[in-house]
Order: structure tokens, then sequence, then C-alpha cells
């Protein structure tokens, strides 16, 4: 066994970690205190190679492997979620559905913008009435002629109302099987169409910074050939999209466990009380062992995941495991690093609150905790 990343993933490590220190470090409290967007940031990130890592060459991708993508999501959430929120949705939900299920002519017309980080595109699958259970669609599309006449809403969806959103893929239902259970369709909708109405949500407790988006579509006729991939083959790729987009929520889990714990170590070595720094009292000082032997355990089995997409081998499990695994260590080293800083890690000044309040979502997004252990269970037999 070879636990060595190679050399390509070191630098891309190195690379973008410098990135995240130099250019979203110094601006991150800010765009969360004021809840914006930056669609300057997300077009540096976009120069840099962090949109369409794993996409081919002739589409305007980076044409690597899943674990360095994984590597370079888990870099930026050790710095800010926000951004690292931007970058694991426009990768796992924005581009892998083109790249996966799009025609030739679909994959030419949007994946090189996407890309490129000049535009944005949504994964349009949660719904007011639908969340956890993603069978519970009430979104509707009807073939008239040679369009689609789509009718329904979508919400929480990132990145897809912002000044660089392009397009949202939507999952519908465009008929009944002969089982009787619905027929899902997915849709590759671009803004500006008539009848399609994006708004951004605001008051968001996490991921301030990142464009999240609730989405409205009255009498959308979408031509025929947006339609992805085949008809009624929906539901299939929306699961196979979420697969891999549990790896990225997990690269986030990671990334901003390592970050929190980073801040409380430096803080523990430098806060004195009784004449000496608190990493030397056995109650700090445990916290950081137990915050440090979570994070091998969680590198490992994220990575192995990672591992098993890239030897195009089934990884279902060991997605949701990651995710899960990972997701909730980040609750537990922020948790830790709040308590290690006292009253201050309270307070918007020291970047760990805002670690503690963007770790919720990783429970929540991506399928929640719950369904992370169903689809580890089935798994496993049960």
């Amino acid at each position: 066994m070879d636990f060595d990343l190679t050399k390509e993933q070191e630098m891309i490590r190195k690379e973008v970690r410098k990135f995240a220190k130099e250019e979203i470090a110094p601006i991150a409290a800010e765009l969360d205190e004021k809840e914006e967007f930056s669609a300057e940031l997300t077009k540096k990130m976009g120069e840099i190679g962090l949109f369409g890592v794993i996409v081919p060459e002739k589409y305007g991708g980076q044409n690597l492997d899943y674990l360095s993508y994984i590597i370079a999501v888990e870099e930026i959430a050790r710095i800010d979620g926000s951004q690292a929120a931007t970058i694991a949705a426009g990768n796992s939900l924005g581009i892998s559905p083109i790249l996966y299920f799009g025609s030739e002519e679909q994959k030419k017309k949007y994946l090189p913008k996407l890309c490129s980080g000049e535009g944005l595109w949504g994964f349009g699958l949660t719904e007011p009435e639908a969340g956890s259970d993603a069978g519970g669609t009430q979104t509707e599309a009807v073939l008239d002629g040679n369009e689609w006449v789509i009718n329904g809403a979508k919400v929480f969806i990132t990145n897809a109302a912002c000044e660089l959103s392009i397009g949202v893929t939507v999952q519908a239902i465009t008929g009944v099987r002969d089982n009787g259970k619905p027929e899902y369709s997915c849709f590759l909708v671009e803004h500006g169409i008539k009848g399609f109405d994006a708004k951004p949500m605001h008051g968001k407790m996490v991921w301030r910074a990142s464009n999240t988006a609730e989405l409205f579509f009255k009498d959308v006729r979408a031509p025929k050939e947006n339609l992805l991939g085949k008809r009624g083959d929906g539901f299939r790729q929306m699961l196979t999209t979420l697969d891999g987009g549990r790896l990225s929520i997990g690269s986030m889990g990671l990334g901003g466990a390592q970050g929190a714990y980073d801040i409380a170590l430096k803080y523990a070595n430098q806060r004195k009380q009784f004449g000496q720094p608190i990493s030397k009292f056995q109650a700090i000082a445990f916290k950081l062992a137990d915050c440090a032997i979570e994070l091998e355990c969680a590198r490992n089995i994220l990575y192995k995941a990672c591992w098993l997409a890239d030897k195009k081998r089934d990884y279902g499990k060991e997605a949701a495991m990651a995710k899960l695994y990972c997701s909730e260590l980040m609750g537990r080293v922020a948790n830790h690093a709040v308590q290690i800083h006292g009253g201050y890690g309270l307070m918007k000044e020291y970047n760990v609150e805002r670690f503690y309040r963007d770790q919720k979502l990783l429970d929540i997004g991506e399928g929640t905790s719950e369904v992370q252990r169903i689809v580890i269970s089935r798994h496993i037999g049960c």
C-alpha cells in the first residue's frame, strides 16, 4: 500500500493552500459579515484551475484525477467554507451532470465557460416539499411538440442566482412508469428563458458568502434537445451525481475540521493561564490529541473513497461513510476549538466562530446524516 501523494497532487495542495491564504483569508470574514458573493474571487479561482478539475482538456478542463479535486476543495475549506461550497457545487453538482450525461453538443456548449469560472451552473433537485426524499419531486415537464413545458419550484440551490449563473440542471416528472411510479428526467435550463426566475436567498447562518437560490418555473419552454441524457433517466443521474457530491462535502468537512484544529492549536500555544500556555494543560492537550487522531482517520477514509472513484470501482458506500464521518467530525473539532478559545470563541473577530457555524450545513447538504446512515445500512445488508 502506498499512502504517498503524487508530486502533482502535492503541488496542487501547495498551490491551492497558498492561494487560499493570500486571496481568500484576508476577505473571508468581511464577505461572510456582508453576506456577499464575490464574482471577482470566483473568477480568480477559475483562473488557477479550480473549476473543471476532472474534465478533459478538450472541454476546457484540467483532466486530473478525483483525489486532486478533493484535495483542492479541502485546502479551500481549510480557510473558508463559503468559497469551498462555490467550488464543490460548481464541480460536483454543476459540471458533473453535463460531463457524465450530456450530449457532445451540450458539453461543447456549456463546459468551457463553466470550467473557466466565467459561468456557474446550478443543480435543481431540492424542493420545498422534497429534500431528503428526492423521489418526492413535484416539478413537472410536459412535452409539447419540440419543447418541454416545465412548471414547479426548487430551493437551496447553490450557484444558481448570481451574476455568473448561466443555467441549472432541473429534475422533473415527465410521466408515469409501468409500475405506477413517477418517471423523472433532467433538463438543462438557461437563465434568461421566459418563465424562469432565480432569486438569491439571504439570512443564512452558514456559507454566507456563497450564492444560494430559490428557482421558479412557470410554463418554461425548454427545447427538446435540452433533455439531459435519456428520458426517464433523471433519478439515476441525480443519485450518481450525489455520490460524487458526497466526496466533495466530505472534503469540506475534512478541510473545515483541519482549519478549526489549526486555529485552536495556534491559540492554545499562545494563550497563557496560570503562567503557562493552555496547551500544556491536560484537558486542552487531550482535546487537541483527539482531534489529530480523528483528522487522520477522516483523511484516510475520504482518500480511499476517492481512490475507488479514480479506479472506476463502486464507491457509493465509502462516499456515504466519508461524507458522514467528515461532516460530523468538523462539528466535533469546531466545538472543541470554540471551547479552547473560551469567550473569545464566541466573537466574530475570531475565525473559529465562522467555522462553528459553517459546519452545520454539512450535516444536511448532499443528504442528511440520517440519510447517509440509511445508505450505509443498506450497503452492509441491514
